[in-house]
């Protein structure tokens, strides 16, 4: 499978399939299935301190269906069919009996064969799409054009800016529908008090900001079609660049980026199908603030691993805790850096527990009738920045322009 570089080729990708980075050891996989603790990022945070109790405001139920039970069972991970205002209509995966332990976590009778044939349903109104990440666009938009709200495992886009031109057109046409885009960043205690106190005024303007998302051999993970096999890093950039585009709603208008070799010849090496050497690449990117940010993926170093960031602003910096000056403590003190109560039956999750509240913002979204947090806009910021990332890579960190996709009004 070749993947390519220009802006108006097409990836194709039909087949639904394992999700990237999905939590959990599925009973149909076997003993050689990784385990939660052998996958960077999915630490697990429930029962935190919250800001102020959770209120029902809606009865409305959401008639949903969730797609794709891969590596780890992403698609269930979110709560989604545990939430107070979402009825489970169905769930698919491509395999059939991951599709059978699906439903059978998921309390849910119906199945499909296929997203083909979910979407064919008119009783649903939303669809989860935990696919294989080649997939996601084209099964977005599918959800899209038959009339569904739709979230997105990350990342949004895939190898390609035709992918990101495709999804911003969809998203634009079918205005009526929301489209989020499920990056856990968001909602990691460190972003989402970075997000307040930035919202606030408290940093001012973003100077420099820092993320990474490091994890050691990526290539070890089974993968539908073998699509992680020689993965180059800045085609996952989503859990590095949100501590940017998650802290301010902001994008990268420009990048250079460097590559290093991998040391793991078998898996990087211009003999892959993305013809990729590297399995380390940090991106030195422009913001749409005129700062900086320096936002790493790595698959071939070993040590820490994880999600992470830091940002410094012009009064003020935040790194695991806060530390401002005088003017901006006065602006924090009156905030609340707590995330709010999730609804009974929902729970936080992994990744930081992130997990509970992404899925709860879509559903509110839905029944609120407004954008959802990570929308189109802030999904493209996020994902296709980092394709741009590798193009500048490949060129020995030629320093590259990224195209902006302002949400439609």
């Amino acid at each position: 499978m070749a993947f390519s570089m220009n802006r108006r080729s097409v990836l194709s990708g039909t087949a639904l399939g394992a999700s990237l980075f999905a939590l959990g050891r599925s009973r149909v996989f076997g003993d050689d299935t990784p385990a939660p603790t052998d996958i960077a990022g999915f630490e697990r945070k429930d029962g935190e301190a919250v800001a102020k109790p959770w209120e029902q405001k809606f009865e409305r139920k959401i008639r949903m269906g969730l797609v794709g039970f891969g590596l780890c069972q992403f698609g269930v991970q979110f709560s989604l069919q545990n939430h107070p205002n979402v009825e489970l209509i169905g769930v698919s995966d491509l395999i059939p009996e991951r599709c059978a332990e699906m439903a059978k976590v998921a309390g849910c009778e119906k199945t499909y064969p296929s997203l083909e044939e979910m979407v064919k349903d008119d009783r649903i109104e939303a669809i989860f799409v935990a696919t294989d990440a080649p997939s996601h666009v084209k099964h977005c938009v599918m959800a899209l054009e038959h009339g569904k709200h739709v979230a997105s495992a990350v990342p949004a886009c895939f190898g390609s800016l035709e992918q990101a031109d495709m999804l911003y057109e969809a998203v634009k046409k079918h205005s009526g529908l929301n489209y989020m885009l499920f990056e856990t960043s968001t909602f990691h205690d460190d972003c989402y008090a970075m997000r307040q106190i930035y919202n606030a005024g408290g940093f001012g303007k973003m100077v420099y900001s820092e993320g990474e998302y490091f994890h050691y051999n990526i290539e070890g993970l089974p993968s539908y079609n073998g699509w992680r096999n020689g993965l180059p890093p800045q085609f996952y950039p989503t859990h590095s660049n949100g501590y940017y585009c998650c802290v301010t709603g902001g994008s990268f208008t420009e990048v250079s980026c460097m590559g290093m070799p991998s040391r793991l010849k078998d898996a990087y090496s211009t003999d892959n199908q993305y013809k990729n050497p590297f399995g380390t690449e940090i991106a030195l990117f422009r913001t749409s603030e005129g700062g900086m940010a320096r936002m790493g993926v790595s698959w071939d170093t070993p040590g820490f691993n994880g999600e992470m960031g830091r940002v410094r602003g012009e009064f003020a910096s935040y790194n695991n805790s806060y530390d401002g000056t005088a003017e901006s403590q006065a602006i924090v003190k009156n905030l609340d850096l707590k995330k709010p109560a999730l609804p009974p039956g929902v729970e936080a999750g992994y990744h930081g527990g992130s997990h509970g509240y992404l899925g709860n913002e879509f559903v509110m979204s839905i029944l609120e009738g407004r954008e959802p947090l990570v929308n189109v806009e802030w999904a493209l910021n996020l994902s296709a920045s980092g394709i741009v990332a590798h193009q500048s890579a490949m060129k020995d960190g030629e320093l590259l322009k990224i195209p902006q996709y302002p949400f439609p009004n």
